[in-house]
């Protein structure tokens, strides 16, 4: 039985098609999701224009502590970048503005907002990054002028600093949708809804390879062995359930390392997919099992497996379907992947707690591992 699990994924890691769809692609989809969707990325985008000064460093790092992504460049490819679109704003910083900030004075710079919607709240960070520089530059000159020397003036304004604790603003939003997201990583979600989409998606398509056993006589041979059916159907069903596995630990260790997602208790998160991962296997033999066509196998898994996904929260998160369409979703398992997976990523979720949507997962694994075996028992004796 572990012989047939560890050809069965030995042939499919052979395949060089699936390097793409099974390696890459996902986390393709994963990272324009979290670019287009995410809530941690920039808030904006700012070009600053002018030559090297103290005053164009302090507003660059002031920007950028704000979240506002800066480039540099000159006056007229600023502005071209404003007028396409490329970024929400460009400042100016002339010789003369780097000198009244260097003498303490006050700045003011000339800013240049584009039409996009967002250029309104990048224009709003930058004049607070340009208040709080030269302020602080103000506030470092007022002291030098009253006799303290500039090292001591500013370690002085840093200690101020360190020992004030300035007013914060909490907003609460009493929509409940965002209540559910709140806090959750650029990516985070879109990981979750990949992993279940891929790992459906690809055991279904791999179904194709149990017809080309059967057509190429891969079967018949190995039921010559000392090799019962028994085991060989078993075998198949591992290495299904082996191939899952690997798509969904990948995609969860390349999301974790590539764009920080937080999976919550590691753990809890392999059970459930161990759980989904069967799930698929089941799926996977029962197709590969009733048809006899490798073409017709590898669409109806596709077609079989997009819908899957659509239906339940794999490429659209469940808590913006409709109530009804919602409780529908759950017929398919993604949906209760999906719950299991936003509890414990978003709830720290102990085991008790997903227990009854784990219980479910179980459930539809063991109908369909028992069916996909039944099926294939009879492709069996078909081959034979």
């Amino acid at each position: 039985m572990l012989a047939v699990a560890a050809v069965e994924l030995r042939r499919f890691l052979r395949d060089r098609s699936n390097i793409f769809f099974v390696f890459i692609f996902p986390l393709v989809l994963v990272l324009v999701l979290g670019s287009q969707f995410g809530g941690g990325g920039t808030t904006g985008s700012a070009v600053v224009v002018g030559a090297g000064s103290e005053l164009r460093s302090a507003v660059v790092t002031a920007l950028e502590d704000r979240d506002v992504s800066v480039s540099l460049a000159d006056d007229d490819d600023a502005l071209e970048q404003v007028a396409r679109g490329r970024a929400d704003a460009a400042l100016r910083i002339d010789d003369a503005d780097a000198d009244a900030y260097a003498a303490g004075e006050d700045v003011t710079l000339d800013i240049v907002a584009s039409s996009q919607a967002g250029a309104p709240v990048t224009v709003q960070r930058a004049q607070s990054a340009v208040r709080a520089v030269t302020a602080r530059q103000g506030q470092v000159a007022a002291l030098t002028a009253a006799g303290v020397g500039a090292g001591a003036a500013s370690a002085a304004l840093d200690r101020a600093d360190q020992g004030f604790e300035p007013p914060r603003l909490e907003v609460t939003d009493v929509d409940a949708v965002a209540q559910e997201f709140s806090g959750l990583g650029q990516f985070d979600i879109g990981a979750a809804s990949q992993l279940l989409l891929f790992v459906f998606l690809i055991s279904l398509a791999g179904s194709s390879t149990l017809i080309q056993g059967r057509r190429y006589g891969v079967v018949a041979r190995a039921l010559t062995a000392p090799v019962s059916s028994t085991q060989l159907v078993a075998g198949q069903a591992l290495g299904r359930f082996v191939i899952a596995l690997f798509q969904g630990a990948y995609i969860m260790a390349a999301t974790a390392l590539l764009f920080g997602v937080e999976w919550g208790d590691v753990g809890l998160s392999l059970l459930v997919l161990a759980a989904f991962a069967a799930v698929a296997a089941g799926a996977a033999m029962l197709v590969g099992s009733l048809l006899d066509n490798e073409n017709a196998a590898v669409g109806l898994g596709i077609g079989l497996g997009l819908v899957l996904a659509a239906l339940g929260g794999g490429m659209l998160p469940l808590e913006l379907f409709p109530d009804t369409l919602r409780e529908v979703s759950h017929v398919t398992p993604h949906a209760w992947a999906y719950e299991a997976f936003a509890d414990i990523q978003r709830h720290g979720a102990s085991l008790a707690d997903i227990l009854p949507r784990l219980g479910v997962l179980l459930g539809m694994a063991a109908v369909t591992l028992a069916l996909g075996s039944w099926a294939l028992r009879r492709s069996l004796a078909r081959a034979m």
